[in-house]
């Protein structure tokens, strides 16, 4: 492998760290699966992949993830496990996924949400802007709904057409994360002289 580029290996390398991350969480998922709890469901849950670990799964699971992370509040978890099990996506992927909403990066997600739908519906569109209350956290979520009613139609469009871009992107790198060691292995083995 000297031949490959310095930041090729590190690419790869952190590839093969999360798949190996990976199998090494699915025994310990399967083993709560099998608690006397969970062992009815097990049968329903594995023809549904919501804990499979392969490549299709885990893609689905991601792309969940990405577009139930912009439902408001608490229903994100909700969303992905329902969506999962109806998609066939991996639940454990998909729940960790939807962390990417969180109040460091939703305002910047609800501005960019505001713009697509802006560029969607005709006329003008004027986003109100947002100004954090200093009284905590209450306050501070408060004042978020207070603003994102205020944004209406745009917002209501562009949430859902971002969501779906971005899961779309999601699932997409995914694959390509995956497939990509598959490409180079089977490209050396086609330089390798017979």
């Amino acid at each position: 492998m000297g031949h490959w580029p310095a930041h090729d290996l590190d690419g790869m390398n952190q590839a093969r760290r999360f798949r190996a991350w990976l199998r090494h969480l699915e025994p310990r998922v399967l083993a709560t699966l099998s608690s006397p709890t969970l062992g009815r469901l097990r049968p329903w849950l594995d023809r549904h992949d919501v804990f499979s670990f392969y490549r299709e799964p885990l893609s689905r699971g991601v792309a969940i993830g990405v577009l139930c992370g912009l439902i408001p509040g608490p229903l994100q978890v909700l969303g992905s496990l329902g969506m999962c099990a109806w998609l066939r996506g991996n639940a454990i992927l998909a729940v960790l996924v939807t962390a990417y909403t969180n109040p460091l990066t939703i305002v910047p997600l609800y501005w960019l949400a505001f713009k697509m739908g802006a560029f969607l519906l005709p006329g003008q569109h004027v986003m109100p802007a947002f100004v954090a209350p200093d009284d905590g956290f209450g306050a501070w979520a408060i004042g978020l709904g207070e603003w994102m009613t205020a944004l209406g139609w745009p917002l209501l469009i562009g949430l859902p057409v971002l969501a779906i871009v971005l899961a779309a992107n999601a699932y997409a790198l995914m694959q390509v994360f995956f497939l990509t060691p598959v490409v180079r292995r089977a490209r050396r083995l086609h330089r390798r002289p017979s």
